[in-house]
């Protein structure tokens, strides 16, 4: 018989599951999901005690990415994605790059 609540029962976890991401199936301490620069972020806990994030989709907490799914870890990246690569390649070879602006 328990008198007293188990400490870890307030606590909630979180995997990643990205299939490319290195701690791909690692858990880690579910801190907050909230929407921030446009995405779903999931944030956590790091060593020093601050927090950090994954964006949802990479993990159990958000929705699963439909083209993660659907190419079932055969594709490195979407065709939008490989396209800006190859234009931000370019802009560099030419020197026409002076600060990288991400795709809003």
């Amino acid at each position: 018989m328990r008198t007293a609540p188990d400490v870890h029962d307030g606590k909630k976890f979180f995997r990643v599951t990205h299939p490319f991401h290195p701690w791909r199936g690692q858990q880690f301490e579910f801190v907050d999901c909230r929407r921030c620069w446009e995405e779903w972020r999931v944030f956590y806990y790091i060593a020093c005690g601050e927090t950090a994030y994954f964006p949802a989709s990479w993990t159990d907490v958000g929705e699963r990415d439909p083209f993660v799914d659907l190419s079932a870890g055969r594709a490195m990246g979407r065709v939008q994605d490989l396209l800006r690569l190859v234009q931000l390649a370019r802009d560099l070879k030419s020197g026409g790059v002076n600060e990288i602006k991400p795709k809003v």
